[in-house]
């Protein structure tokens, strides 16, 4: 299945016509609802967020790290047909499972010196694939997929991140 493999090679040609288009800014906005869930907005998208019930909350979504790990997964996922197709090796099916380690103290206990990380300080998982390709196809499959995978990007880099503070009627 070679579907992607026209989109993918659309998109590069855009952008080496085109290298104004290829900064993209993505936003996506939150609000508190009641308790600890939230409802998030990506384009035309709601997406419910909560904690679980031990927090005494509703338990009515993902808790915001279990979202880290989604994004994670379903973009090595598209990231994988994506190339796959792209590199002509054929991938009949793909699942993502990961998993993140954090230390609760980070997120709830006191001040701790050293700090604690808040977030995870491990993520680690499995990517199945169902595929007749060689060994060496998949390898090159996944080097191409760790080398373009966004939110993979995303959590391996340190990036600038600044969330202003500001009173609502300001």
């Amino acid at each position: 299945m070679n579907r992607y493999k026209a989109v993918l090679e659309h998109k590069r040609d855009i952008l080496a016509k085109r290298p104004d288009k290829a900064e993209v800014e993505v936003g996506v906005s939150s609000r508190q609802v009641g308790g600890l869930k939230s409802v998030v907005k990506a384009r035309g998208f709601e997406i419910i967020v909560d904690m679980p019930g031990g927090f005494d909350s509703e338990d009515a979504g993902p808790r915001p790290g279990e979202l880290v790990l989604a994004a994670l997964a379903a973009c090595h996922e598209i990231t994988y047909r994506l190339y796959a197709d792209y590199l002509g090796i054929p991938l009949d099916s793909i699942a993502v499972n990961v998993s993140g380690i954090s230390d609760a103290r980070g997120f709830l206990g006191p001040d701790q010196d050293p700090p604690i990380r808040a977030g995870y300080r491990q993520i680690h998982g499995e990517i199945v694939v169902d595929s007749p390709a060689s060994d060496e196809d998949l390898d090159r499959l996944r080097r191409s997929v760790n080398e373009h995978c966004p939110v993979l990007d995303d959590l391996r880099s340190a990036l600038p991140v600044e969330l202003a503070l500001r009173r609502l009627g300001e």
